[in-house]
């Protein structure tokens, strides 16, 4: 397989495959495929309890996979906001794990599923609620990012705080909490927040300059109402 990520403001990824070598991706993000790609619908890649799994991240029950018929076949898919795409390697057992709405394709050489955050307080005040995705396996994987991509090295032990909404992934090596922003003062007159996620190595992690629900919270002002 090889592939190529391309635009700046609406990105996509062309991914060329070999004859007989396939793709998978949630339903609609398919832009465009050449003749030579067998398109086949059908519940979420690991069979149907994952595909109920894939409905509690607020992902489409079924994925569709793209197959090759000769080499060199192309299928493109495009992110579904702005931002960019981030190419994930995953091999010898390792595992990352992903805000819920983060996953466009990958390798069917990947799995994804379930994560369920381990502490109440993520999961209560993390912005991504009790799930997480959980991807596996060995092969490539294609994440959408809103705004830019970060990434960082995190050491054993060391620690890294991020605005809620903004972790799109990392290591399993990597734990997860929420915690309450320290001062009276930062808490209503910081316009952070009241929760800021802590993240505590070894292991990566990737973060975005944006969310969506801060792009939503930008436009919802200018769009026309009935009334106006």
């Amino acid at each position: 397989m090889q592939y190529e990520i391309f635009g700046e403001t609406i990105p996509g990824v062309t991914i060329k495959l070999e004859d007989g070598e396939s793709v998978y991706s949630q339903s609609g993000q398919m832009v465009w495929c050449d003749d030579y790609i067998n398109m086949n619908t059908g519940a979420s890649h690991g069979g149907f309890f994952k595909s109920i799994g894939r409905l509690f991240t607020g992902e489409s029950l079924f994925v569709v996979n793209f197959e090759a018929r000769k080499d060199m076949a192309e299928v493109t898919f495009a992110s579904s906001f702005p931002g960019e795409i981030l190419a994930v390697e995953i091999s010898g057992g390792d595992e990352i794990i992903v805000e819920k709405s983060a996953f466009l394709c990958a390798e069917q050489s990947i799995e994804t599923s379930v994560a369920f955050t381990k502490k109440i307080s993520a999961g209560l005040f993390g912005g991504e609620g009790f799930i997480l995705q959980k991807i596996s396996g060995d092969g490539t994987v294609f994440l959408e990012v809103a705004g830019n991509i970060v990434e960082k090295e995190l050491d054993d032990g060391e620690i890294l705080r991020v605005d809620t909404g903004n972790v799109v992934g990392f290591e399993s090596t990597v734990s997860y909490e929420v915690e309450m922003v320290r001062g009276i003062k930062n808490m209503i007159f910081g316009g952070e927040g009241v929760f800021l996620t802590k993240l505590q190595g070894p292991g990566r992690v990737w973060l975005q300059t944006a969310t969506m629900q801060n792009i939503a919270e930008r436009i919802v002002p200018f769009i026309p109402t009935p009334n106006q």
